[in-house]
This record gives structure tokens, C-alpha cells and sequence, in this order.
């Protein structure tokens, strides 16, 4: 038996995306009839016009979504029937994962191999596994004298304001629709304005599955319009966000402004990669990082973009990594084969640019890379690049690039190397390599992240957490501590008389 392989090109001349925002199970333009193209950052062609929400937009589909949650039609299913049908969205997602990947590359620039192999599966996944959790998960008894029963319920908090960044549209919104829909409450999703498409086309195929009209609303727009709305709305009880540190706080801003709404955010990294001398499989080390930090064209909020490597290995290190580059030149995206794609557009290009050049300027020795490349396609294309000899208190060590540039600094001493891995305003993932057991565990304790991996970068499951320290946010998304962010805790406190 043979496998199909798509043709995407045809395919991609083909699609028709529908830019209309979903509120109220129906879709529609917006209230003001505004439009904002959605422009592919593969060849700058626009793929659609997509409904600019705004404020009014933002109050239609909060009050679907709240009349939805106070009729019980979606709270008030038994969590078997939620399951049923959240295991019917997750096999809607497999069954259109061709046209989804597809969107998604289009609209943000991925490589279709990866939108089809990562992205799809694991925003199916992620649904399939909340619905299996949410009939599983138990209420407590307190522990208290003979004279009271103390009952500890959970209850869904209501509408849910979510928004989710541009790098990965779909998996975002499933690890925050997941928890949040199993739980019970409705959800008004704002997708970013650079890759709306997905989240769309998601809350169709949420609707076809049995999913109850108000439940789940996607309204695209701009964040200053729709997105701060949303966060503003006093109707809305909890944030769950992802992106920037520089959104993020205007998202607690908003809350203090409004509602007092829990905000949950997810925020941005500057990860670090220590390898010591001790590791036996430097060219592993070397690798792994390059496949970690060039994957989804760096635009991963925990890429490990700060490498610290032991002076004495650091120049073997930085030959094999440099060897690396070749393999994620950028290429066509919807070729099948391309390792890395396109930018996700113009004025993110201008940003990764501007990091590179301030890399030179400040005296970081440039080895590969450092140049948009493939200008001639009209898409948003840069080279895998590669910095040594970077100080930690250099802009391209400090601030978060989102974008393939990796920064390699020395170091001479375990305790120099934790310290400098600990010298940022984030922390959101790290990863030690050694096969000294003892230092292995001694510098993950004392590595201020969310997640700490040993010689291993990025392996995951959905079964742990994903989140941060410091400026990285106090979100977790992913695991059963994600219902943390999604419900209430009750006591409801009996008398018993004897």
C-alpha cells in the first residue's frame, strides 16, 4: 500500500479560507464591516480578508458565550457526554488535517511537514486527551470532625477569554481549549491578526461535532482593538495568554482595570543550554541544539537560544553546530522537505535582522548565517545564524529574538555557568548536559526555569506542565494542572447533627 503525498502547491492554489469570525455558532462579518488582509509570509500573496473585530464584536460573542454557560447547554452536560463530543472534535482535526496543516503554513510560514506531523497531531491530541481526563478527575472530602461534612468541588468559571500568539496557532489554542471546554465554560478565542485562519477553521469543526452554538466563539482581529476588549470585558472571568512579556502585562493592567479576571499568562524565554566537559556525546549536544533552536524558524517562545559551553570544548562545539546550519537553509514550505520556512512577516523579518546586526555591532563573532535570503519569492526568509563568543549582557543574550539566531557563550566553572543561565528576566526552559549524575541534578535544582531537561532538549508530553519562572508568566498549560486555570474551588460545609 502506497502513501499519498499531497500536492500542496495545487492545493494551495486552490483553498479558499473563510476570514469571517464564528460567534454564536454562526459565521459573520464583523459589526463595522472592517476588513484586514491575511498575508502569506511563504510569497506575500493575500489569502484572504479576514473580519477586523473590535469592541463591539468582543460584547456579541462574550454575551453568546456567557448565555450559553448560564443555560447549562454545554456546563450542565455530565463530563461522559463533554468527553463524547470533545472526542468527536479531536477526530474532526485528524480527518481535516490536510487543510488545517495546509492553513496553517500559508498563514504563518511553517514547513508543511511540520504543521502536518506536529501541529495538527498534537492539537488533536491535546483535545483527545482533556476529554478522556475530564470524567477522571475527582472532588475531595476534607478530612474534618464527625459534626461536618466538607465537600472540595471543582466548577467551571464561566467565559474564558483566550488569545494566542502567531507561532503556533493551533496548538496554543488546543492547550487552552482543551482544559478550558472540559471543564465546562465557553470560550471567546482572539487568534493574532498574523494567523487567524486556523483557529477558524477550528471552531467549525467544533461545531460539527455536536459542540452547542455559544460555546466556543473566535473573534480575529488587532490586540489594541479586539484583544485588549476582551481583557477589559467585565463579563469575561479568567485570561488564558500566550505571548509576549510586553503584552503580558498589559493583559494584568487590563484585569486591575476591569474585573479583577484571573489573567494566566504564558510569556516569552531566553532559555538556556549549558553542556559541560563531562558529556561524553558532543556532538549530540551540538545537534540537538541546532534542531531546537532553528525548528519553527526560532520562533519558539523556549528555544534554547543562550548556549553556555565549557572553554574547553566550546570551539569543537561550535564546529559541529556551524556544520549544522547547511541543513536549515530556508526553503520552500509547502515543498515536504524544507527543515525551516519563512518568517511569519515583514516587520518580524526587520526584527531578527535588527537583532543580527546589533550581534555584530556589539562585538559577537558571526560564523554563519545573518542574512535574509530568498528576497527573490517575495516571502520573509532568513538564514540559520550562528553567534560565539557573545558576552551575557550582549541585546542578542538579553531580549527574546523569536527568530534562528543562537548566541554560544563560555564559561569556566559550574557555579559561572548557573549564574549567568540565571541572569535574565526569564525562565521558562533550560537543559544541562553531563554524565556526572550528582552535577546533573545539583544544576537543574538550581536552575531558576519551569522546565529543566538533561541530555535531552524539548522532549515532551502532554502530561507535564509548560510554563515559567519570572518574566516567562504564571501559566501552565498542558497536564491536569491546567483545570487549575479553568475552574473554582467550592467548599460546601454540612452540619451533622449527633
Amino acid at each position: 500500500m502506497t502513501t499519498r503525498t499531497p500536492d500542496w502547491h495545487n492545493l494551495a492554489a486552490a483553498i479558499r479560507p473563510d476570514g469571517r469570525m464564528l460567534i454564536g455558532g454562526v459565521r459573520s462579518p464583523s459589526v463595522a464591516g472592517e476588513t484586514f488582509d491575511c498575508i502569506s509570509p511563504i510569497d506575500g500573496r493575500i489569502l484572504t480578508p479576514v473580519a477586523r473585530g473590535q469592541a463591539a464584536d468582543i460584547d456579541t460573542a462574550v454575551a453568546s458565550a456567557r448565555k450559553a454557560f448560564d443555560d447549562g447547554r454545554w456546563a450542565g452536560k455530565p463530563p461522559a457526554v463533554r468527553k463524547k463530543i470533545l472526542l468527536r472534535f479531536a477526530e474532526k482535526i485528524l480527518a481535516a488535517r490536510e487543510e488545517l496543516a495546509l492553513l496553517e503554513t500559508l498563514d504563518m510560514g511553517k514547513p508543511i511537514q511540520h504543521s502536518l506531523g506536529v501541529d495538527v497531531q498534537s492539537a488533536a491530541r491535546t483535545i483527545a486527551w482533556y476529554a478522556e481526563a475530564v470524567d477522571k478527575v475527582y472532588d475531595e472530602i476534607a478530612p474534618t470532625a464527625r459534626t461536618a461534612l466538607a465537600l472540595i468541588t471543582r466548577e467551571p468559571m464561566g467565559v474564558i477569554g483566550v488569545v494566542v500568539p502567531w507561532n503556533y496557532p493551533m496548538l496554543m489554542a488546543a492547550w487552552k481549549l482543551g482544559p478550558a471546554l472540559a471543564a465546562g465554560n465557553s470560550v471567546v478565542l482572539k487568534p493574532s491578526e498574523k494567523s487567524p485562519l486556523t483557529a477558524l477553521r477550528l471552531a467549525d469543526l467544533a461545531l460539527d461535532a455536536g459542540l452547542p452554538e455559544g460555546v466556543f466563539n473566535v473573534v480575529p482581529g488587532y490586540g489594541h482593538e479586539a484583544g485588549e476588549a476582551l481583557a477589559l470585558h467585565m463579563d469575561v472571568d479568567a485570561i488564558g495568554f500566550t505571548g509576549s512579556t510586553r503584552v503580558g502585562r498589559k493583559m494584568l493592567e487590563y484585569a486591575g482595570r476591569s474585573n479583577l479576571k484571573r489573567v494566566y499568562n504564558e510569556l516569552g524565554g531566553k532559555s538556556a543550554f549549558i553542556v559541560f566537559p563531562d558529556f561524553g556525546d558532543l556532538s549530540r549536544a551540538a545537534t540537538t541544539v541546532a534542531a531546537s533552536v532553528f525548528f519553527n524558524q526560532g520562533e519558539s517562545c523556549n528555544a534554547p537560544s543562550r548556549v553556555f559551553v565549557h572553554a574547553s570544548i566550546a570551539d569543537d562545539f561550535v564546529r559541529i553546530v556551524a556544520g549544522e546550519t547547511p541543513k536549515y537553509q530556508p526553503g520552500d514550505p509547502l515543498s515536504g522537505s524544507a527543515e525551516m520556512g519563512a518568517i511569519v512577516d515583514d516587520t518580524q523579518l526587520r526584527t531578527v535582522l535588527g537583532y543580527i546586526d546589533a550581534g555584530r555591532d556589539e562585538g559577537a563573532k558571526l560564523l554563519a548565517g545573518g542574512h535574509r535570503v530568498r528576497a527573490e519569492t517575495g516571502g520573509f526568509f532568513v538564514e540559520p545564524t550562528l553567534f560565539d563568543r557573545v558576552s551575557n549582557r550582549m541585546k542578542i543574550a538579553r531580549e527574546e529574538i523569536f527568530g534562528p539566531v543562537l548566541s554560544v557563550i563560555r564559561f569556566r566553572t559550574e557555579e559561572e555557568a548557573i549564574a549567568m543561565a540565571n541572569d535574565s528576566s526569564y525562565g521558562l526552559q533550560a537543559s544541562v548536559w553531563s554524565d556526572n549524575i550528582n552535577r546533573a541534578h545539583r544544576v537543574a535544582r538550581a536552575l531558576r526555569a519551569g522546565t529543566v531537561h538533561v541530555n535531552q532538549y524539548d522532549e515532551d508530553d502532554i502530561t507535564v506542565p509548560f510554563g515559567g519562572y519570572k518574566q516567562s508568566g504564571n501559566g501552565r498549560d498542558k497536564s491536569l494542572h491546567a483545570f487549575d486555570k479553568y475552574t473554582e474551588l467550592k467548599t460546601t460545609w454540612l452540619r451533622i447533627d449527633e
